[in-house]
């Protein structure tokens, strides 16, 4: 990794390897039992253009690290951007004084050292194309995308903007069990999110938006492909109704299946298991889903967007079965979660500069099935098809499940007509038991993905 900083201070250049192990080594000098240090740097662009000009833009650069000290079952961490030596010695000192009036944790600690350890070979992970744009071509992205959209159909007369996203970063994490695991990743995406009004100016406008990402400028959709899914997705929502309350399937497209696998990730996270605020807590062995559904999330994929060599605490990443055949089989655990409830890590826990470990899934996703979505909607006489969810409604100690939402409603087979202002409601519990349909259509565009899905027996609340 050739990642380097320019420090200011004693020491001209310094690489992010050496700044890790020297925080270590210092706060185990200054007493420290064990430590952990995290170091990071990053640069960003973002634009936004919006009918054609400039809103906003933004470049930037960022370093930071983040030190966790230990004094015996005391801990306690503090985090700085600066990097001169003073600046690290006011850091150190100042996590040890925390650690110093903490209370004691019996399962506070790092790792066991034959935990520790990083994935090989190349995951694809840092493509350097994502900068290679001038700015006025990373301008042009965004320009581009919005202009595809507008230009699709004379009812699009305004927007929320197209825009434009890159960014890379290095990290390192060390610690004093010897582990030095270090990784670097880009990305980058194009965006679109156009206006429609209809003709008859007294109808509602609707917005609605698509984009593309990536790690590499090669695999990223062309903005005029976004822009015009943007368009159609848009557009479809003109002359949204309102209906009756009724008790229909429910069909979620892929990013709203995506919306809801998430919340089946959080009630499987160590956090709320040991706390026993999800209604999951206590179910591993058990059946909790239909037979057809399996969960997995795998921080091994090559190229994935939540792909990383090693997780927040130097534990190798891997691929963890949740659920299987419906069967739960795993939570998502740290070292912290999984000394509590008497288990073994998942490589799973989340790291940022500050605070201790948290638990965060990789790539996330819920196995495809065979049918294409045109054939589970087809196979649905009437119900409700979900393009959007609005707010939040989920109680993970009871499962309960009410977001507003917004769609197309499904007649014989067939998207009828738009609707909105809606709201599903449902258990998750009897959710993952009546998921009928799991369509073909697993698509990554981000580190959780979901194909379609056909749930019975939910509840659609209208006028």
């Amino acid at each position: 990794m050739s990642t380097k900083l320019e420090i200011p201070g004693a020491v001209e250049t310094a690489d992010l390897r050496d700044v890790a192990t020297d925080v270590v080594a210092r706060a185990m000098k200054a007493g420290a039992t064990a430590a952990d240090t995290i170091v990071r740097e990053g640069t960003e662009f973002s634009t936004v253009v919006r009918l054609g000009q400039v809103e906003t833009l933004k470049e930037s650069g960022s370093r930071g690290l983040g030190l966790r000290v230990f004094l015996g079952r005391r801990t306690a961490s503090t985090y700085s951007s600066d990097f001169t030596r003073e600046g690290i010695e006011r850091l150190v000192h100042g996590a040890l004084e925390l650690a110093r009036v903490t209370s004691e944790d019996p399962f506070a600690g790092l790792p066991e050292p034959q935990e520790l350890g990083a994935l090989s070979g190349d995951l694809q992970l840092f493509y350097e194309d994502v900068y290679s744009l001038p700015p006025e071509e990373r301008i042009n992205f965004a320009r581009r995308a919005e202009r595809a959209a507008l230009d699709c159909d004379r009812r699009l007369t305004n927007s929320d903007g197209g825009s434009f996203d890159a960014s890379t970063g290095g990290r390192v994490l060390a610690n004093s069990l010897g582990f030095v695991g270090e990784s670097r990743s880009s990305f980058c995406s194009v965006m679109a999110a156009p206006i429609a009004q209809a003709e008859n100016a007294s109808s509602s406008m609707q917005r609605d938006y698509w984009f593309s990402a990536a790690r590499t400028l090669k695999k990223l959709d062309s903005p005029e492909s976004v822009g015009r899914e943007a368009a159609r997705r848009t557009l479809r929502r003109l002359g949204a109704r309102k209906i009756a309350s009724t008790k229909v399937p429910i069909v979620f497209d892929p990013m709203m299946a995506g919306s809801l696998l998430s919340s089946i990730f959080d009630a499987v996270n160590g956090d709320a298991i040991y706390r026993q605020s999800s209604f999951l807590e206590g179910m591993l062995g058990e059946k909790i889903a239909d037979s057809n559904v399996t969960i997995v999330d795998d921080g091994t994929i090559v190229g994935g967007f939540g792909t990383t060599p090693f997780d927040g605490e130097g534990v190798p990443t891997r691929r963890t079965v949740v659920v299987e055949k419906g069967v739960l089989k795993s939570y998502l655990l740290n070292t912290y979660t999984a000394r509590k409830l008497g288990l073994k890590t998942t490589g799973s826990a989340g790291r940022g500069l500050a605070g201790n470990p948290g638990i965060t899934t990789r790539n996330a996703y819920l196995e495809a099935g065979t049918k294409t979505a045109q054939q589970i909607i087809a196979g649905v006489k009437n119900g409700f098809y979900v393009t959007e969810f609005l707010g939040f409604g989920v109680n993970l100690v009871t499962g309960d499940y009410s977001r507003g939402a917004s769609g197309l409603w499904i007649e014989n087979g067939e998207l009828a007509y738009p609707v909105e202002e809606v709201t599903v409601a449902g258990n998750l519990r009897e959710m993952l038991n009546n998921i009928a349909e799991i369509g073909s259509d697993l698509v990554f565009r981000g580190p959780t993905a979901a194909p379609t899905l056909r749930i019975e027996g939910m509840t659609v609340g209208g006028e």
